[in-house]
This record gives structure tokens, sequence and C-alpha cells, in this order.
């Protein structure tokens, strides 16, 4: 993986226009249209910028301190131009907004714990904690002030890559021991985007984190992801209650499943988001669409590849987007809950499902199914690291007809 070394950390220039009778400002806009200026600011004290990711091929990836949040990803469509595929907002204030109505995790890097936490207690070493509710009498994504609205620290930072940390202490709604995580974010020649999570802790806690970026391929919000295709290379789900908890059980996918999105084997083609996504299923039902941990299959013992989690592909644009992680799962949310009622990057209301997630992660609750057999462990304790890793690869549709490229996990 190439990784430039120039140090080019993006902030606002401001150029005084000299023949002007009052001095104008003139702004750099990013490539996808964001003001720098409207990302400088002191957020709980500390403060919050902008900063742009390039690489060689002009694509570009826009990070905000604030949340450790990707704010926007212009990729090249079938045709060359530039498109951004993440939702959004346009300014820091916006993702700092704690109203409770609107919903403020797009594109953040999500931590103490990503997902729900059943009733907001678990047990380590016969220790019980009680953790702070945020969701319907459960903790989701780490409790009301998890890490996606806490300002990270910038570490260090170039043209092509970032490095955000962030020291959380011991009860951090309700969590135990003083953790320092690290969140690495750099875009390569390839026209991947790398994320790589760290932490470590100085007492037995749990770590579960991902990153909640909304895709929509398109390159436009004004559509529905429901007419893209996706491939989840899963044979397996893990069923949830009324609540979206987990039952601990594993539903077994195969064609036909409202939950199966591999192909038959010897038949070609993708399957279509939306196909199911209203189908008479209780599960479809308890997440009004899919709101749901996928059990990714494990890759061939010969394979040193970086395993493949996702791919999907917008028939507009001919974005594909390529997803691979060293997580167990991915918790795949089709923005079933977009209501129109946020405003986003250039004025656009957001609708239901016109983004996705693809949340790689330990699965859900996992702190109180440790006695599940096939649950994932998500315990780090003094003198352990947690280390993962994702990549999100983008390809147009003529370049997938070569494959998908290779992509081997760098050394951490």
């Amino acid at each position: 993986m190439k990784v430039g070394a120039i140090i080019a950390v993006t902030a606002p220039i401001l150029l005084a226009a000299c023949s002007a009778p009052q001095q104008a400002k003139e702004v750099n806009f990013t490539a996808s249209g964001l003001d720098p200026e409207q990302f400088v600011d002191t957020i709980d004290g500390k403060p919050t910028a902008l900063y742009t990711l390039t690489n060689e091929n002009g694509m570009e990836v826009c990070i905000t301190n604030l949340g450790g949040r990707i704010v926007s990803i212009m990729a090249p469509d079938r045709d060359g131009k530039l498109q951004d595929v993440v939702l959004g907002f346009d300014n820091v204030k916006s993702y700092a907004n704690r109203d409770g109505k609107t919903p403020s995790d797009f594109g953040a890097a999500i931590g103490r714990f990503a997902n729900r936490i059943n009733k907001g207690k678990f047990t380590i070493d016969g220790v019980e904690y009680d953790l702070v509710k945020n969701d319907h009498g459960n903790t989701l994504h780490g409790g009301p002030t998890g890490w996606q609205y806490q300002v990270y620290d910038v570490v260090e930072a170039d043209s092509s890559s970032i490095t955000l940390q962030i020291v959380s202490p011991d009860g951090d709604n309700g969590f135990p021991g003083q953790v320092t995580a690290k969140v690495t974010y750099i875009l390569n020649d390839d026209n991947d985007l790398v994320i790589l999570y760290n932490a470590v802790t100085d007492k037995p806690t749990v770590i579960n984190m991902t990153n909640h970026s909304y895709f929509n391929l398109s390159g436009d919000p004004n559509n529905s992801i429901t007419e893209d295709s996706l491939i989840i290379f899963a044979d397996k789900m893990t069923p949830i209650d009324d609540k979206l908890i987990p039952t601990g059980e594993f539903r077994e996918l195969k064609p036909g499943d409202p939950f199966c999105f591999m192909p038959e084997r010897g038949k070609p083609g993708m399957k279509l988001i939306g196909q199911d996504i209203n189908a008479d299923d209780e599960q479809v039902k308890f997440g009004n669409g899919y709101d749901h941990n996928w059990v990714l299959m494990a890759p061939p013992a010969n394979v040193t590849d970086l395993p493949l989690c996702c791919i999907m592909m917008s028939p507009k644009s001919g974005i594909v987007l390529v997803e691979r992680t060293s997580e167990p799962g991915v918790q795949v949310y089709s923005g079933n809950f977009l209501n129109g009622s946020v405003t986003g990057k250039k004025g656009i209301k957001y609708q239901q499902r016109t983004g996705i997630c693809l949340e790689t992660q330990h699965y859900p609750d996992s702190p109180n199914k440790s006695d599940v057999k096939g649950w994932t462990d998500c315990v780090l304790r003094p003198g352990e690291e947690y280390n993962s890793i994702t990549v999100f690869e983008f390809h147009t549709t003529d370049e997938l007809l070569n494959g998908p490229r290779k992509h081997e996990a760098p050394a951490q």
C-alpha cells in the first residue's frame, strides 16, 4: 500500500482581495463542495477542523475530528466523474447536534461499543457494569455521549492519511477502564479507503469499533438504495427480538430467504437491496427493513487476502464498493428510519432508504453472550491490543470485469 509522505493538513484558507473596498473572503472548497471554514469550531473545549485526503487519481475523502467522521467520499463513476457517495452534513454544528431529534451517527468512528448491549448491562470477572441507556432501555453505540459525539485528537496527518486518537476515561458512559483508542484513515492510489482501529486499556473492558457511513453509490441522495445490488458474504445472520437485541440464535441463509444476499451456485447476478426489504417476515418487520448482523463466512485456509464482506453496485453511476474486513460480522442498516426530517449536504432532505450502512463489527450484545457457542469475544484486557481493519475499495463495473483486486492486510 503506497501512502504519500507530504504533510498537508487541510485548513481554511482566507485570501484578501486587495482591490475590493471590503475584504472579501475566498474559500478553497473541497471537491465535494465543502467549505472547510464551516468545520472550524471549539466543542467541549477542543478544536475541530476538516481534513482532506487525496490520491493520484483525483479521489478525495474529507474527515472531521468530531467523532472521527467521514464527511464525504468523492469516487469516480463509470464516466470518470467524481461522485460524493456518503450522506452527511456540510458543517460541524449539524454533526454536534445533541437535541435527540437529529440522527448524528453519519460517517462516525463508533465506540466504545458499536451496536446494542441488552439492558445496558454486562459482567466481566464477576463484576456487573450498569451503562447509561439511550435506546429503549438498552445501550447503543457506546451510550448518549459515545465517541462519535466527542472530539478526537489529531495524532498525525498528511495528504493521504490521518490518525485520530481518543482517551476514554474509566466510567465513560458506565464502561470500565481507561481506554486509549486510535482510528487511522488511509486513501491509497488503488482507490482504497483503509480504516485501522486500535485500542488498549488499563482495566478489563469491552471494545467494538466500527464506521457508520451511510452509502449512496449513485452520488445523488435523492435516489433510493433499494435499486442498488448487494452481495453479503454470509450464510448466517443473528435474529433479533422486537427491541433489536439478538436472541443468541443463528439463522441459516439459503436462496429465497429475504436475508440471503449470496448468489446461487452456478447462477450469475447480484440481488437488489429492495427485492425482499418489505417481505412478510418477522425479522424484516422487527427491523422495519434490514437492521441486522450477518455472520461473515471464513475464507478458505489457503487464502491470505483480507476476507470479503460485501459488494455493492449502483446501476445509475456504475460505482462498485467492495468491502473487506478482519471482523466476524457486519451490521447492514438500510436507512429505514430516515424520514425527510434531516437536511444534509447541498440542502437535500434524506428520505427513507436513501443510504445504507455496512458496519463491520463483533456481533451485537457480545458482552452478554460469552456462553453462546459461536458468539464472538469482545473483552479487552490490560497488556492486550484491540486491532481491526476494514477496507472500502472503490471500483466501477467496467473494472470489475477483470475481478476484484487483491488486498492483503497491512502490518499494524
